[in-house]
């Protein structure tokens, strides 16, 4: 792909950003931001169908399998780790795989994300099979662990979808379900967790939040599975319930959800 042009490292349109007034710089990030989602809005088609081929195969008892490395690969770990609390479902329905492991998660690991082969290693510790959808992520459409974790998971059968901030990367080539949102250079030359990690992130919440929708997780507006992890959410839930059943008892609606342990089972239980 000796045409392939990394639209994420061109050179960022401002210059000399050490001599701007604070001001000017926070306008001019926020400014760039304000793009990210008319990027977005263009590839709706792509992400459509990616999300209805993920909510097929998890109605059907697949899992949805994120693999990324750095930025992509931490935005991955806070979509997946947030679903089982917002939705109710088990953790190991939606899964994120990072280059480097846990420890990445904090902290850069050397070389991690230029293993070929690593990133298929680390997703069969999950037993990934041919039910499930996996998800590559990376700004560069390059990242030879994640190319290389896909290319291997199209040998099993699976379905593969990608998340990238250049057209025509050899990710998105790979990819079954690529989806491609060119953001333009950054702000700060090559710093793709700026717009291209908003954009990602952004895109991991359609994608989880529609096939938590499809598989039930939501009802009217409501979060009716989630865990009740903090009195925040106890507050929450017990609002909803006094507001599906019309109760005018806090106390008496707190107690019913604490025994039932969510919104959903109180209610069908009432």
């Amino acid at each position: 792909m000796s045409d392939f042009v990394k639209v994420t490292e061109q050179p960022s349109p401002y210059r000399h950003l050490e001599k701007m007034p604070v001001a000017e710089i926070l306008a001019t990030i926020n400014k760039e931001d304000k793009t990210v989602p008319d990027a977005i809005e263009r590839a709706i088609p792509q992400i459509e169908a990616l999300v209805n081929i993920v909510s097929d195969r998890m109605i059907e008892g697949g899992r949805l399998f994120y693999i990324g490395a750095g930025t992509s690969g931490r935005l991955a770990v806070v979509d997946a780790s947030e679903c089982p609390p917002t939705y109710g479902v088990p953790a190991g329905l939606v899964v994120a795989v990072i280059a480097g492991g846990d420890t990445a998660i904090t902290r850069a690991v050397e070389n991690a994300e230029d293993d070929w082969k690593q990133g298929w290693k680390d997703l069969e510790e999950h037993d990934i099979n041919e039910a499930d959808v996996l998800i590559g992520i990376a700004a560069s459409g390059t990242t030879p662990y994640v190319i290389g974790a896909l290319e291997e998971a199209k040998k099993h059968g699976i379905v593969t979808g990608s998340i990238t901030n250049n057209p025509g990367s050899p990710l998105a080539v790979v990819a079954d379900y690529p989806i491609e949102v060119e953001v333009g250079p950054e702000f700060v030359t090559g710093s793709t967790r700026m717009k291209s990690g908003t954009s990602q992130k952004l895109i991991l919440n359609m994608i989880s939040t529609t096939a938590m929708i499809q598989l039930g997780r939501v009802e009217d507006n409501k979060m009716v599975n989630m865990q009740l992890t903090n009195e925040k959410l106890v507050d929450r839930g017990t609002k909803m319930i006094m507001e599906r059943l019309r109760l005018s008892d806090y106390e008496a609606a707190k107690s019913m959800l604490l025994k039932w342990g969510s919104v959903k089972k109180a209610v069908d239980n009432a």
